[in-house]
C-alpha cells in the first residue's frame, strides 16, 4: 500500500454518493443489495465477487450506465466495449491477474436482482456513527453514509488489497460484505458507545451477528457457514485475508471523513478552472462574459 493508490480509492468511495433515477439509494448501497441477493440464491461467491467488484470499478467513471442500461439505450454489441474502456481507464495499477479476472466478468453485468435477507435493508437504513471519542460529543458530517455502503466499499477495497497481501479475494470480499452484521440490529454509537458498553460489548455484537447468520442459515446453510468462516480471521491480523480486510476497513473509515473535508475546501477556481464547469462549446465565450459580469469569474 502506497499513497499512489489513494486517488482511485477516493474515486471509488464516491459510489456512496452517486445516485440516479434508476432506483433509490446510492450505487454502493444497491450493489450491496445485488451482491447479497446473488449470494442468497446460490450464485457462486467467486462469480458474485467478480461481478460486483467489476461493476464498482466501471461505475467509478460510468455511474449507473451499467450493461443492462446501455443495452436498453440501444448500444447492443457496443455496450461491453464501453464498460471495458471504463475499466481500463481506472485499473492501470491493478494486479494484472486480478484485473483480467474482473474484466472478464464485465460481459455478465451486475448480478440480477433477487430476494435479500432482512439485514440488507436494515444496514441500508442504519447510519454510521460519524467521528466519536469517549467523553467527547459526536462530530456529525452530513449526509452520513450507511452501513450497507461502508460494507460494499470495504468488500471492493479488500479485493483490490488482496493482491498486496497474497490473500484470497473471495474470502476478503465476503468478510467485507458481512463485517457489520451486528449493526443491522445495533445502532451505531461509535467508539464512545463501545467504551460505555464495556465488557458487555462483545455480547451485544455476538447476539446481533448471530441473528443475521441464523437468517442466512435458514435460507442457505452452506452460505451461512462460508460467511462465518470468512469472518473468523478478521478479529486479528494474522492471515493474509485479515490483513487485506483491515487495509480496506481502515482506509474506508478515514477516506469517508476526508471526503467531507475535501469537499469543504473546493474553490471556484478549481471548479471553473481545473474542472471546466463551463466547458467548451458554441456559446462558451458568451457564458464566460456572463460569469465575468456577475463577478463569478
Amino acid at each position: 500500500m502506497t499513497p499512489a493508490a489513494l486517488p482511485f480509492l477516493r474515486e471509488l468511495g464516491d459510489l456512496k454518493r452517486i445516485h440516479s433515477a434508476e432506483a433509490p439509494g446510492s450505487i454502493a448501497e444497491r450493489l450491496f443489495a445485488l451482491g447479497w441477493g446473488a449470494l442468497l440464491r446460490g450464485d457462486q461467491p467467486a462469480a458474485v465477487m467478480e461481478q460486483i467488484v467489476g461493476a464498482a470499478l466501471v461505475s467509478a467513471r460510468l455511474g449507473d450506465l451499467d450493461l443492462a442500461k446501455l443495452i436498453r439505450l440501444g448500444l447492443g454489441p457496443d455496450a461491453v466495449p464501453v464498460l471495458q474502456r471504463a475499466f481500463d481507464e481506472v485499473t492501470g495499477d491493478l494486479d494484472p491477474a486480478l484485473a483480467q479476472r474482473l474484466r472478464a466478468a464485465l460481459v455478465h453485468g451486475r448480478p440480477a436482482p433477487g430476494a435479500v435477507p432482512s439485514f440488507v435493508g436494515k444496514l441500508a437504513r442504519q447510519p454510521r456513527a460519524g467521528v466519536t471519542s469517549p467523553g467527547q460529543p459526536r462530530i456529525l458530517l452530513q449526509p452520513a453514509e450507511n452501513h450497507a455502503e461502508h460494507c460494499l466499499m470495504v468488500a471492493v477495497y479488500g479485493v483490490l488489497a488482496s493482491a498486496w497481501h497474497g490473500a484470497d479475494p473471495v474470502a476478503v470480499f465476503l468478510a467485507g460484505m458481512a463485517h457489520h452484521f451486528h449493526n443491522a440490529d445495533m445502532p451505531d454509537s461509535g467508539y464512545s458507545g463501545e467504551m460505555l458498553l464495556g465488557d458487555r460489548l462483545d455480547t451485544a455484537i455476538e447476539t446481533a451477528r448471530a441473528a443475521c447468520l441464523d437468517e442466512l442459515a435458514a435460507a442457505n446453510p452452506v452460505l451461512a457457514t462460508t460467511i462465518a468462516d470468512a469472518l473468523a480471521p478478521i478479529a486479528g491480523d494474522t492471515t493474509p485475508e485479515a490483513r487485506a480486510f483491515h487495509v480496506a476497513d481502515v482506509l474506508d473509515r478515514v477516506l469517508e471523513i476526508e471526503q467531507h473535508l475535501r469537499a469543504a475546501a473546493v474553490t471556484m477556481d478549481v471548479v471553473l478552472g481545473a474542472y471546466g464547469l463551463v466547458h467548451d462549446g458554441p456559446v462558451k465565450a458568451f457564458h464566460d462574459r456572463i460569469l465575468a459580469d456577475a463577478g463569478l469569474a
